[in-house]
């Protein structure tokens, strides 16, 4: 056993007297990038729990703050997983508990205990601090308070070795919590045995609401967009890079900062995984079930802030976010006039959250002269050269100088890229004879996917990727921009908030409309084998 006790200062400084080893862990040899489409890792193969041979080094790091008792059942429950100790570790992260934790009497093989920093407070910066000294190629993020089966570690393991940008979601079940019902021997004992499950009645047990979710998306794989909602919990793990690359948690966030995560997870390109072969306890509920009014109240604006996506952030008013719902790039090179007239379009839509580039050299007085025309207006950036996508913002929108987007061009677009289910998304404009005549509406986890898979990919070839991967799909313009010729300052100046609620409201008509038409055709699928069946005997009476 190792253990390391940093003081309060930044991750990894160690107070005199403590056993200072570090154990690197051993480095896997390199993982295989199959193509997962969409969010189905049903294509994915990975082996039976027992039956294989791991090599991957995990880091189990668990934020903790109070709570020695629970703190020593968890760490009983690691001490005995299936999976091979020499490439298990666990690092415990004390956030400023006001009796300092301790490692219990039963503990892993490799177990430290390391403070948090005083930089920041809450669950997220102290799994930063934690994943800042972790040594293994997957981290496991894990709650103090979960108490998991023997084979916990080892089913998410599985996934991480066939795919190495997977976030797997663990299982779990809420019990009520007796500090007198269970020694750490006993829990060491009972879940070495195999017999983790019988430590609490599963009957009485509550569940998460992510299983509904589970439920109506098919196991996320028909989530899409959507899946980063359910890696919340937790117990989860990814690989040690994609947790890198998407830059940790938000030490800002003292609450819902996984759910941002996640989100930012989803961006670069990760499939969510829901494990649910095996389980762990929670012992007690959770801070969201205890305070929830309270817990959404704190949440709303920092997520509304940061996701884009996130229910709390209303639709319909006037308004900009740190994150905006869109960003579009329009190449004014050739033509600095049509850009201002497309930009314009843009700013007067339904999309006021947007952020516009505008493409055009440095040199000569045309980046001087659109500086000027919007150097008062926040949402408008001028650049030498196409942008690097912002991989928080969801979608990226590219259309050429002097086209002039309807009102609703940006939010119809995004609507259309969901309902079909593509990552990228053409807009043909009239008389086009090629791609470079058109709208494209890029989703930036889909790219993000495609360039993991393929990192010399570019232009052509990388849309290739993020169609196998993802989808394509083509659109006709007329619902998208107006015809050529049309005069926008011949248009009159709509009120900003009359002209969001007319589009909404008509937007929402034809989303019912929609759900009509798929209910009815839900009902005829589920009638049409009976209808069959009468018909065919009726046939055979004859």
């Amino acid at each position: 056993m190792t253990t390391d006790v940093p003081g309060t200062g930044a991750p990894g400084a160690r107070v005199p007297g403590a056993d200072t080893r570090v154990r690197k862990l051993p480095v896997a040899p390199g993982i295989a990038r199959p193509r997962v489409v969409r969010n189905d890792y049903t294509s994915i193969e990975v082996p039976e729990l027992g039956e294989w041979e791991p090599t991957l080094s995990v880091s189990v790091v668990l934020p903790a703050h109070g709570h020695q008792e629970k703190l020593d059942l968890v760490l009983a429950a690691l001490s005995v997983q299936s999976y091979p100790s020499e490439l298990l570790e666990v690092i415990v992260v004390d956030d400023g508990s006001p009796d300092p934790l301790v490692l219990g009497p039963v503990v892993p093989d490799h177990v430290r205990l390391i403070r948090a920093s005083e930089e920041a407070w809450g669950s997220g910066h102290a799994v930063n601090c934690g994943v800042a000294e972790a040594s293994g190629d997957v981290v496991l993020r894990l709650d103090a308070d979960m108490l998991v089966f023997r084979d916990h570690v080892e089913s998410q393991l599985r996934w991480h070795h066939q795919l190495d940008y997977a976030a797997v979601l663990g299982h779990k079940l809420f019990v009520a919590w007796d500090p007198e019902r269970h020694t750490p021997e006993q829990v060491r004992d009972e879940v070495a045995a195999g017999r983790a499950e019988e430590l609490f009645d599963a009957a009485k047990a509550g569940r998460h609401w992510i299983e509904r979710t589970l439920a109506r998306t098919n196991g996320l794989r028909d989530a899409d967009h959507r899946s980063y909602t359910a890696f919340v919990g937790c117990t989860g793990s990814l690989h040690r890079s994609l947790f890198d690359a998407a830059g940790g948690l938000d030490p800002d966030l003292a609450l819902g900062g996984d759910t941002e995560f996640a989100h930012r997870l989803y961006q670069r390109g990760a499939v969510f995984v829901p494990d649910t072969d095996t389980s762990s306890w929670h012992l007690g509920r959770t801070q969201m079930q205890t305070h929830h009014d309270a817990g959404v109240r704190y949440r709303k604006p920092y997520l509304a802030n940061r996701v884009p996506e996130f229910h709390h952030r209303r639709f319909g008013r006037v308004r900009l976010w740190e994150v905006p719902a869109a960003e579009a790039v329009v190449d004014a090179t050739e033509n600095v006039r049509g850009a201002e007239a497309t930009a314009t379009a843009l700013l007067e839509g339904t999309t006021p959250d947007l952020r516009i580039h505008l493409v055009v050299p440095a040199e000569g007085e045309h980046a001087a002269q659109l500086a000027e025309v919007y150097l008062g207006e926040p949402r408008v950036h001028i650049a030498e050269h196409m942008p690097e996508t912002d991989p928080r913002v969801p979608h990226r929108l590219v259309l050429p100088a002097g086209v002039l987007p309807a009102p609703a061009c940006v939010a119809d677009l995004v609507a259309e890229a969901g309902e079909r289910r593509v990552g990228l998304l053409y807009v043909v404009l009239p008389g086009a004879s090629g791609t470079e005549q058109t709208l494209r509406l890029e989703r930036t986890g889909a790219f993000a996917r495609a360039r993991h898979l393929e990192p010399e990919a570019d232009g052509p070839e990388l849309d290739r990727v993020v169609e196998e991967v993802h989808g394509m799909g083509w659109l006709p313009w007329e619902r998208f921009v107006h015809p050529p010729g049309t005069d926008l300052d011949a248009f009159p100046r709509a009120d900003p908030e009359d002209l969001i609620r007319r589009v909404t409201e008509a937007r929402e008509q034809e989303r019912a409309a929609r759900a009509r038409v798929q209910r009815a055709e839900r009902r005829h699928r589920w009638l049409a084998p009976g209808l069959r069946e009468r018909i065919q005997r009726a046939l055979g009476n004859h």
